[in-house]
């Protein structure tokens, strides 16, 4: 016999949570929650603002369609991302096709002090990865702060994300100021330039590594060896189904390019089974999961370590 509960959230963010050029005050999603007989599986469903390319009301009218042709026996997905992804992952806890292995480390994010990171770093223990968000504010200062952290830190290996905000001029003014030296520790810099022409020509001058993030959700991207090109960044939540994060993790390996499962600010339940994602498809990698800290609380699900407040099911408002 099968059922189906559906549950809208919303989760205030910390102050200064800035994505695009706007602020994120909340954190606004979806769950979904399939049973069949005794077996049960959950998903989350939350478009990420200014990155999706459906709002979480539009997310909203597929998922309850969705769910009622579930219950009626329908076995195709939904079409908008964040809902196929959802759905998908649902489904493969609802058939135990979803490992329970997590792994629940995570690359910290820096967002403010950089002496904080530092500290964070001296508690980790094995492979030391950090990554800071550029491009927020000037090109030279994220090339000091960059350089400061791979001076401090010799063993840290560090990953940054410029989603896209520089001219080749201004990634050039990051340049400058990391050292050559230290340049081979940049474990991959996302998507540096506003083209892929720029990103590519940005790496073969300056001999940082760059990776492929929003490139991959483009009609016209193809995995293929590129100089310079050492990794891809893949955002289930914004890709689709666990099939499709499952084909381009495949595809990333066979090319010897890392995979990172990576957040898209998801809630404490979606990271968790993004963890298991991560420790499935990418067990030598450390996911980029380290979000959570953004929120004011957690929800259904908790990770692990985390001192938030968990917010119980029955605190959610009920579509379905």
């Amino acid at each position: 016999m099968r059922s189906a509960q559906v549950y809208r959230w919303q989760i205030p963010m910390d102050a200064g949570v800035i994505l695009r050029d706007r602020r994120l005050k909340t954190r606004d999603g979806l769950y979904v929650c399939l049973r069949d007989g005794e077996r049960e599986g959950w998903g989350e469903i939350s478009p990420l603002p200014g990155f999706s390319q459906e709002s979480w009301e539009e997310a909203q009218t597929e998922l309850l369609a969705w769910v009622n042709g579930w219950l009626q026996g329908d076995v195709s997905l939904p079409q908008l991302p964040s809902v196929t992804f959802g759905a998908s992952c649902a489904l493969a806890e609802l058939a135990g096709a979803l490992p329970q292995d997590a792994d629940y480390r995570a690359a910290p994010l820096c967002t403010g002090d950089p002496d904080d990171l530092v500290l964070q770093l001296a508690d980790m223990p094995g492979e030391k990865v950090a990554k800071i968000k550029v491009g927020l504010y000037e090109a030279v200062r994220d090339g000091m702060v960059a350089n400061l952290l791979l001076e401090a830190i010799p063993e840290l290996h560090l990953r940054l994300d410029a989603n896209r905000a520089w001219t080749p001029l201004k990634a050039q003014q990051f340049a400058k100021y990391v050292n050559p030296e230290y340049r081979g520790r940049i474990a991959f810099l996302e998507e540096p330039c506003k083209t892929r022409d720029d990103s590519r020509a940005f790496a073969r001058e300056t001999g940082i590594a760059i990776a492929w993030d929003e490139s991959l959700r483009e009609a016209d991207f193809t995995f293929e060896a590129e100089e310079g090109v050492k990794a891809v960044v893949i955002k289930p939540t914004l890709t689709g189904s666990l099939d499709k994060v499952r084909e381009q993790v495949a595809a990333a390996h066979a090319l010897g390019l890392a995979a990172v499962i990576s957040s898209s600010i998801e809630s404490s339940l979606g990271l968790t089974q993004l963890a298991r994602i991560a420790a499935w498809l990418t067990p030598q990698t450390i996911p980029g999961l380290d979000t959570l800290s953004l929120m004011q609380c957690q929800q259904v699900r908790t990770w692990p370590g985390s001192a938030l407040p968990c917010i119980d099911v029955d605190a959610l408002e009920r579509l379905l």
